[in-house]
């Protein structure tokens, strides 16, 4: 079965550029495929009872990739983390936990958003712990949507104005976090998106070849990562192939 890999499209109704060519690379995928969205498939998400056009028209057409026998699978970002279960079963979606891993011809591929891996922003990583506690989702939830629209604004001015003041390498995963967790889960591949950078890092694991494959953002064009039958991966750059595995 071939597998396909996206993350960080962050789609929003100012940028409809982005979102043609989504539903592009949609129509385009073979079927009987499995669809892996690895977080930030909108730029933002302050509940499943809040829908636009936009949103309306991708649930649509995640939902007929069924079709096509195309099982997609989401794993929430930093951006669309609320994203919920009632917006799931209209995407024909299947939710996953924030980290989850594939069994690929006998070898593991762990596969994540990627701010996990951020340890070394402190503060990011505060906010995360704060912005996933359950109650505080829930108290949110019960605001009134302008309200939510309000304050999801504030935040993601304020996110923007902040990242211009930190450093480069704070912002980047920590290599002995992606390690550690690789370990964990036995696995000698991971795949994330969330850095916006993206590259395939090779490294050993207690002499174990591995690789970290990052995703890029779709602001700088159509960015995938495509598994065939046989295993082999392949980092697809705005139409340029880059086999990495």
């Amino acid at each position: 079965m071939q597998r396909f890999f996206i993350a960080d499209l962050h789609l929003n109704e100012n940028e409809p550029e982005i979102t043609a060519g989504f539903l592009h690379f949609l129509q385009s995928l073979p079927a009987h495929c499995e669809l892996y969205i690895l977080g930030d498939l909108f730029d933002y998400w302050i509940g499943d009872d809040i829908t636009s056009a936009l949103q309306q028209e991708v649930a649509k057409q995640l939902n007929e990739l069924s079709k096509r026998d195309i099982q997609n699978y989401f794993i929430h970002g930093n951006r669309d983390f609320l994203l919920g279960k009632h917006f799931a079963p209209v995407s024909a979606m299947k939710l996953l936990s924030e980290i989850f891993v594939i069994n690929n011809h006998q070898e593991n591929i762990v596969i994540l958003h990627g701010d996990l891996l951020c340890i070394d922003d402190q503060a990011y990583q505060k906010f995360r712990k704060k912005m996933h506690n359950r109650w505080l989702q829930r108290l949110f939830l019960l605001l009134p949507r302008y309200f939510r629209q309000k304050i999801a604004n504030k935040m993601r001015n304020k996110s923007s104005q902040y990242n211009q003041y930190k450093a480069e390498s704070i912002m980047d995963v920590n290599q002995n976090a992606v390690e550690e967790m690789m370990t964990k889960y036995q696995a000698s591949i991971m795949i994330h998106g969330h850095t916006h950078r993206p590259a395939t890092h090779y490294f050993d694991i207690a002499d174990k070849p591995s690789q970290r494959i990052v995703l890029g953002a779709w602001h700088d064009g159509i960015n995938y990562i495509k598994q065939d039958e046989s295993g082999k991966i392949t980092l697809v750059q705005n139409g340029n192939e880059k086999r990495v595995k």
